[in-house]
């Protein structure tokens, strides 16, 4: 069976935490960093933190990112996804479906609880 140690999915994990300098809520998945900081793009927060890697459940490892409670909505839309980016070096870093879409109006606000991305053991 096939195996990673920690280290491995630590060390990709960890670019979240010193890479990651936004966050996006978008309306539809980005699959690059364009579309997640512009094309997409429904809103954005800074205060963006994810804590150290740790155990999975289910296998794997995983970072939690911080509670979002200071996003700005910049247009009017349906959010439905999140974009995490690394604006230094113009990276999408992750996304991910937010848990219930919602209609935004540009001018308001925005908060996310606080979510996990992780890495599964291999199977």
């Amino acid at each position: 069976m096939a195996s990673l140690g920690d280290r491995v999915f630590d060390a990709g994990l960890s670019s979240l935490d010193t890479e990651a300098n936004k966050i996006t809520v978008t309306s539809q998945e980005s699959t690059t960093f364009t579309e997640g900081n512009a094309t997409h793009a429904l809103g954005n927060s800074t205060s963006l933190a994810f804590g150290a890697p740790a155990d999975r459940s289910g296998g794997g490892r995983e970072v939690t990112a911080s509670a979002i409670t200071d996003g700005s909505i910049t247009s009017t839309g349906t959010a439905t996804h999140y974009a995490v980016l690394d604006t230094t070096n113009s990276r999408l870093l992750a996304t991910g479906a937010l848990t219930a879409s919602q209609s935004v109006t540009s001018g308001n606000t925005f908060n996310l609880a606080s979510f996990a991305i992780g890495i599964p053991d291999p199977s």
